[in-house]
């Protein structure tokens, strides 16, 4: 992909539907004992992997409409490849150990190499049993459950994945699920079960969850904030622009890299009713990232980067030792591929140091099979002076297929 800076952006634009509410509506709907409606669920590639699995353990899935239950649901008779995602790979761990059957999980290249010994801990503690290569640390997985036993768990690291994956299980288990969390992450699985009716209470922290049975539900998926960040990101460091970003979900720990352009000085409002984000240009200057913010905004740090690159003054991003495990060391990829742009990038063991005051120009950049590193290369080639190429922008449509048609729509 190929883009050329210079050229304000103007007008409004709804990103593709949230990422982790589709996974886990497809889940939650696959369980529930009826006919779920579910509408605006992601078009990417992680979120289609999701859909098919359900699919092969014998859900119905017509358009919008997702007909599941325990008695349609069955053992798949295939290995479930979940391609490049490591939420569809963590959440259907928990899904399938409710169940005695076997079932394999698989993905591509990159996903056989992130942790996933974080979630079969836990599930190996409720009774499951899961293996694959290095002691169950690396998928494949190959997990056979039922029996299960409800857990009091506390999260060693601060995941949402890890939370639902847990109460996935939970729901089939014998006796009450506890999950505690030291910071508190997305809420999203808790919020869908309570809809579904499941037994389930939470104070933000520690959540309670007794075996129950789901009922079908409707949901009009929101926008995905982890993608209208990049527009977002766009509209204030490109001089002259006017975006407004329509529908997105504003609820817990999704909004914090806000909290951060804000305090670097982004011009942004934010309607709390219907989720529209306007954002106009504005001057930046650096700030600091770290603590418990971190684990809600960890997908967005590959483009606050792009904005610290040409804020006025340093900025610090710590406790961010995550991003080694994600679908790159993003902190080598950013430090490397900004570092191609002009940007000026220290690496640290748990995050960068982004020198700022810089002006980036145009290059190539690769996207190294990381979604978010090549949307996040893209919009520093808005700002940059030239033109700038992405390469390995195939990558992008694990998440945002529509992106380069959404930049073109906003650029006219």
């Amino acid at each position: 992909m190929e883009v050329t800076g210079g050229s304000p952006l103007r007008g409004r634009i709804r990103p593709p539907g949230d990422k982790s509410i589709s996974h886990r509506a497809l889940l939650l709907a696959a369980r529930a004992e009826g006919t779920s409606v579910v509408r605006g669920l992601s078009g990417g590639d992680d979120v289609i992997r999701t859909r098919t699995a359900v699919r092969l353990l014998g859900a119905d899935v017509d358009g919008e409409r997702v007909t599941g239950g325990a008695r349609r649901l069955h053992e798949c008779e295939v290995p479930i490849d979940l391609g490049n995602s490591g939420t569809g790979m963590r959440l259907l761990a928990g899904f399938v150990a409710a169940w005695p059957w076997l079932t394999v999980l698989t993905g591509d290249e990159y996903l056989i190499r992130r942790p996933m010994d974080r979630v079969v801990e836990p599930l190996r503690r409720m009774g499951a049993s899961v293996d694959g290569r290095d002691h169950g640390r690396l998928a494949p997985l190959a997990v056979r459950g039922g029996g299960l036993d409800g857990i009091d768990y506390e999260l060693p690291v601060a995941s949402a994945q890890v939370k639902s994956a847990v109460l996935l299980a939970g729901l089939a288990a014998d006796g009450e699920t506890v999950v505690r969390e030291r910071v508190p992450t997305r809420a999203h699985t808790e919020e869908m079960l309570a809809a579904c009716g499941a037994d389930i209470e939470t104070d933000g922290l520690v959540t309670r969850l007794r075996p129950s049975r789901l009922e079908p539900f409707e949901l009009d998926v929101p926008a995905d904030p982890s993608q209208a960040a990049f527009w977002v990101v766009a509209a204030t460091i490109v001089p002259g622009s006017d975006v407004v970003v329509e529908d997105v979900y504003v609820g817990q720990a999704r909004t914090g890299f806000l909290d951060v352009l804000r305090r670097m000085g982004a011009d942004i409002e934010v309607d709390g009713s219907t989720g529209d984000i306007h954002v106009r240009a504005a001057e930046l200057h650096g700030t600091s990232v770290g603590g418990a913010e971190v684990p809600g905004l960890i997908d967005e740090i590959a483009v606050l980067a792009v904005a610290a690159a040409v804020a006025d003054g340093p900025s610090t991003f710590r406790d961010a030792g995550e991003l080694v495990v994600k679908e790159t060391n993003r902190i080598t990829t950013i430090t490397s591929e900004l570092g191609a742009l002009g940007g000026r990038v220290e690496p640290t063991s748990d995050g960068m140091v982004v020198v700022g005051g810089g002006r980036f120009r145009g290059g190539v950049a690769r996207s190294r099979g990381d979604h978010r590193v090549g949307m996040a290369m893209a919009i520093a080639g808005l700002a940059a002076d030239g033109t700038t190429r992405v390469e390995g922008w195939d990558a992008v449509a694990t998440s945002y297929p529509g992106f380069q048609e959404d930049l073109k729509q906003l650029c006219e």
